[in-house]
């Protein structure tokens, strides 16, 4: 989508047009910007120097109350381990406290001078493209900054105050949590087996279903709320909301706001942060009461780290909205928000995948070779031996999610202290299970009228809920070793609608569709013969294969020695097979034992550690809209505007970071802001992304505005507002940007925040 808003004059004042301001500016930059350079401190160490020394005994008697509960409920550690049924081939590393912390961009550059206001950018020095060269951000939400924020070197640490590590895998089809004991960081336990599960399926997840009353009250989730929800009278049915894989829509939704809202299978709707919020709040109550049930005593929320995974080709705005549920669901508060880790779904995957054993992979189909790498031939070991003997320092793979929504690829390389550097930006898009979906509900379509299915649908929801349940069972059986065909259950209830409405039968309009592998049984089913269950799969796989030969094809993957197949979707025998079979002469294809939970077991790793990935590559290209001083030989005519005695240039792109820019962990880039009068109470600026890293004007095609970043403002007694000068430190790295501002006059915080559900 093409922007058109223009960022007016007001909003800004240019930082050098007052040379004693911007002297001062300069020399209280340039002392913030030397501490964190020679101590590595985090933005949020830099902040809190200045403030009164109440807030720091806030904080020490807040580590104390910390350090008392910890103790309190310590012993109680071992108890809950031995409660708790080891998975036997997770093998998550061990914490590294004292690992050595990668340098900052602010270490690695050498800046003499602080960045000067982004209003003129023409007096930037010449650094200004090094330091975007090291600097770089991703495509993730920015929470809003509280005085417990977590600092970069002590993330970590943070850990102190909590028993247990539990993460989340919030998936489209399905969802489930596991957890380990910050203590025992080495064994990561599974949620106990959900109870009325799918007939011949064994699922360690629940459906991402959920089940509101007709006033929007909880009532129920997953296997409960399908089996609920189809125990109701067909008349009750119509006034309860039901709502199943609704992941989606936080991708698909162009202009996604708190506001947004979602369509239960009978049509209504309903605000979605309402019903993300309630499904989170349902695996938090579960999550506590497994806890406490085991452990004998009460687990409470504070106790908990807890980690949601995300696809990582999700957009900024979709991350804090999951953030936004959390909050909705209490999972964490605005005073404790480093409780809430987001984690990355193919990351999450490559981290578990690291540790992997022979004994732990899915055995190629019809071969019985030994696993290896085709560009190093050694021949490796079975049974206890890792799954890649090359997997060591420098060691280059792919890992492909393909979950029920969304195929996440990402490329990681093996660093120092098996650390993790991403080597080029995540990619993919929504290629998941539910396009298979899709696929069958379009041959219903063709067999027995579109228009009918339509009408099915809206008046027998709990029908039509039955017959992709049906579908489901049979799609995550299929197998292409096997010739027997696939009966799908049709419902009574379509049968008798369909009789109503066609006056035929459902056998003569499956012969009239004239598809030899699909045939009608007497039975009430649907048959699908193998070839026309594949069939459904070949549209979403030709996907996924376009999707990964892109990313080979890139000049920044080169020499990949594997490739990790996960998520549910890479259950499939099917897709195993064609998965192999396209790439299996230029990578070794490993996939994991229990493939559907590797991300959730690499989710909890990573909340056990989350400096394991230390380097990232930005999706897109993020900055800002400013006005420029304007110098005809650089800028467009018609981008020129006067303002007493000064010629602005317009809708100029300030570049914090560029699409495929790698970006550590600790690296920080300044910017400086101005109030434009005495009067004005804050400072607003809108933030704007593209694909295209050359792109130089916010009006640019390609160019779409994504959120607005807010500093309010609080009068000083101690300067005029018109020589103020705000000084926001971003801090990017993590899966999640973090944000401080200081006001350099007064050494005092400024409330910041970025918000990219406001667009």
């Amino acid at each position: 989508m093409r922007t058109n808003t223009s960022k007016p004059f007001n909003t800004f004042l240019d930082n050098h047009s007052d040379e004693d301001s911007s002297s001062s500016s300069s020399s209280s930059s340039s002392e913030h910007n030397s501490t964190c350079r020679s101590e590595g401190h985090s933005i949020s160490e830099i902040d809190v120097e200045n403030l009164d020394e109440s807030e720091d005994t806030e904080k020490t008697t807040k580590d104390q109350s910390c350090g008392k509960k910890q103790n309190e409920k310590a012993e109680v550690i071992e108890v809950l381990e031995s409660s708790f049924q080891s998975c036997s081939e997770t093998t998550p590393r061990s914490i590294d406290t004292d690992s050595h912390s990668l340098e900052t961009a602010s270490q690695r550059l050498d800046i003499a001078n602080p960045l000067p206001d982004v209003i003129d950018l023409d007096q930037s020095p010449s650094t200004n493209a090094d330091v975007n060269e090291a600097l770089k951000t991703l495509d993730n939400i920015i929470l809003e900054v509280s005085a417990d924020t977590p600092t970069m070197e002590s993330e970590t640490k943070q850990h102190q105050g909590h028993l247990v590590v539990v993460a989340i895998d919030f998936g489209t089809t399905y969802s489930g949590y596991a957890f380990s004991f910050t203590r025992d960081p080495s064994h990561v336990y599974m949620m106990r087996k959900w109870e009325g599960g799918d007939p011949g399926v064994v699922s360690e997840k629940t459906p991402t279903s959920i089940l509101l009353t007709p006033d929007g009250q909880f009532h129920s989730f997953g296997y409960s709320a399908r089996n609920n929800y189809h125990d109701l009278d067909p008349d009750q049915a119509r006034s309860w909301m039901y709502f199943d894989k609704f992941k989606m829509i936080l991708h698909t939704t162009p202009e996604l706001s708190k506001d947004t809202l979602i369509k239960a299978t009978n049509g209504k709707l309903y605000p979605a942060l309402t019903v993300f919020g309630l499904a989170l709040k349902y695996f938090k109550d579960h999550a506590l009461q497994e806890l406490s049930d085991q452990s004998g005593m009460k687990i409470v929320n504070e106790d908990v780290r807890w980690v949601i995974s995300v696809p990582a080709i999700w957009k900024a705005s979709a991350k804090q909205f999951m953030r936004q549920a959390a909050y909705e669901a209490g999972l964490i508060s605005h005073e404790s928000p480093d409780q809430l880790l987001i984690s990355l779904e193919p990351e999450a995957a490559s981290i578990f995948c690291r540790k992997l054993k022979m004994y732990q992979l899915v055995p190629e189909l019809n071969e019985g070779k030994p696993i290896r790498s085709p560009k190093f031939a050694s021949e490796e070991a079975m049974d206890m031996n890792p799954a890649c003997e090359t997997l060591k320092e420098e060691s280059r793979y792919m890992v492909v999610d393909c979950g029920g929504g969304t195929v996440d690829i990402t490329v990681h390389q093996v660093d120092k202290g098996e650390k993790l550097i991403e080597l080029y930006r995540a990619s993919g898009g929504p290629y998941g299970s539910v396009g298979i979906d899709i696929e069958f509900e379009h041959v219903l379509d063709k067999i027995f009228g579109k228009e009918l299915m339509e009408h099915y649908r809206q008046k027998c929801p709990m029908g039509w809920v039955d017959l992709m349940v049906a579908f489901e069972s049979k799609k995550r059986s299929a197998n292409p070793d096997k010739s027997s065909p696939l009966n799908v259950s049709l419902p009574f209830s379509f049968i008798d609608y369909y009789k109503r409405h066609k006056f035929g039968s459902l056998e003569h309009a499956i012969k009239k569709f004239g598809d030899k592998e699909i045939q009608w049984s007497r039975l009430g089913m649907l048959r699908l013969s193998p070839e026309a269950m594949r069939r459904l799969f070949i549209p979403t796989m030709e996907k996924i294969k376009q999707a990964i030969g892109d990313v080979l094809n890139n000049r920044g993957t080169r020499d990949l020695q594997y490739l990790f197949l996960v998520g549910g979707f890479s259950e499939s025998p099917i897709l195993q097979q064609e998965i192999r079979r396209e790439f299996g002469s230029l990578l070794k294809v490993i996939i994991p034992q229990g493939v559907g939970l590797s991300i959730l077991k690499g989710s909890v790793q990573f909340g056990l550690d989350p400096t394991i990935v230390h380097v990232r590559k930005s999706r897109m290209t993020y900055g800002v809209g400013v006005l420029n001083k304007f110098k005809e030989d650089q800028h467009p005519a018609e981008k020129r505007m006067v303002a007493g005695d000064t010629e602005w240039c317009m809708d100029v792109f300030d570049k914090y970071v560029l699409t495929n820019q790698p970006v550590a962990l600790g690296d920080v880039i300044l910017r400086s802001y101005k109030p434009a009068n005495q009067n004005q109470k804050k400072i607003q600026l809108s933030i704007y992304f593209t694909e295209n890293p050359n792109t130089n004007f916010v009006t640019d095609a390609g160019v779409q505005k994504c959120g607005v970043l807010t500093l309010d403002l609080e009068e000083s007694s101690q300067t005029k507002l018109s020589r103020r000068e705000i000084q926001t430190r971003m801090i990017f790295g993590e899966t999640e940007i973090r944000l401080s501002a200081l006001d350099v006059c007064t050494g005092r915080r400024v409330h910041a925040t970025i918000d990219f559900l406001s667009n």
